[in-house]
């Protein structure tokens, strides 16, 4: 079948591919799950997630080979079994989880997370210490919420933001993550019937903008100063709860 071809879709999947591959590269961190939501303002969620996850896997490819050698081996140890097991759960709960809850749950804690960092103590500094129960707990929440509504940064970052890794080895780690999660996902997305031909070339067509958007974040965050990449980061974790917690509340009919 032939790509979609409404004007509306590409003025809005457009953008949404720079920004999710910006985030991918590295750069603004959690700001990748603006893009399905954005481009839901033309198609229907679901189509958006069909649509976006083979471009996900491209920019994971190009995240990849940019910090093939920069990534936090411990960190990595703990999160990716314990997210593969999130997505296992998501797979088999997909009937019964409500995805509105999902996000007011992940809305409120990562703005909890937030406003601690902020008013309750000091900036990321030297690397913390490694917990095994809290990096196990927050990688299933990770692999869960990214397989049930694409939200999975947060859950991510409340673990290895309070590593306060050096900005290169922290997005390298983050890429990686994402990108085993990403492929994993794939199975249950195909059974879920998240693809088919129309959206796979829909996805064909936006991918040229993949590899240039993610390879524009890695360039960032080599060059970017330290403080000023924990700043932003957690300035975009800040906006993207309040996203998350405005479109669970209008989910739920609460707004």
């Amino acid at each position: 079948m032939l790509p979609i071809t409404d004007p509306l879709f590409y003025a809005y999947a457009v953008p949404a591919i720079l920004i999710v591959g910006l985030s991918k590269g590295g750069f603004g961190g959690g700001i990748a799950l603006i893009g399905v939501p954005l481009m839901s303002l033309a198609i229907s969620p679901i189509q958006a997630a069909g649509i976006m996850l083979p471009i996900l896997l491209v920019m994971d490819a190009v995240g990849l080979l940019s910090y093939r050698h920069s990534f936090h081996k411990p960190t990595l140890k703990l999160m990716i079994p314990a997210g593969c097991v999130g997505i296992a759960i998501g797979w088999a709960t997909a009937a019964y989880v409500t995805d509105d809850h999902v996000r007011l749950i992940v809305g409120l804690i990562s703005l909890a997370f937030v406003l601690k960092h902020w008013f309750g103590q000091s900036a990321a500094g030297e690397a913390g210490e490694q917990n095994r129960y809290l990096g196990a707990f927050w990688g299933m929440v990770a692999g869960f919420t990214s397989f049930v509504s694409h939200s999975g940064g947060p859950p991510y970052q409340m673990y290895t933001l309070k590593l306060g890794l050096p900005p290169i080895l922290y997005a390298g780690t983050a890429v990686l993550f994402f990108s085993v999660i990403n492929a994993t996902k794939v199975i249950p997305y195909f059974f879920l019937g998240q693809f088919d031909t129309a959206n796979l070339a829909t996805s064909v067509v936006l991918m040229p903008l993949a590899p240039l958007a993610t390879y524009a974040g890695v360039r960032i965050v080599r060059v970017i100063d330290h403080s000023i990449f924990y700043r932003f980061t957690y300035t975009c974790v800040f906006f993207v709860a309040l996203k998350l917690i405005w479109d669970g509340l209008v989910g739920l009919g609460y707004l």
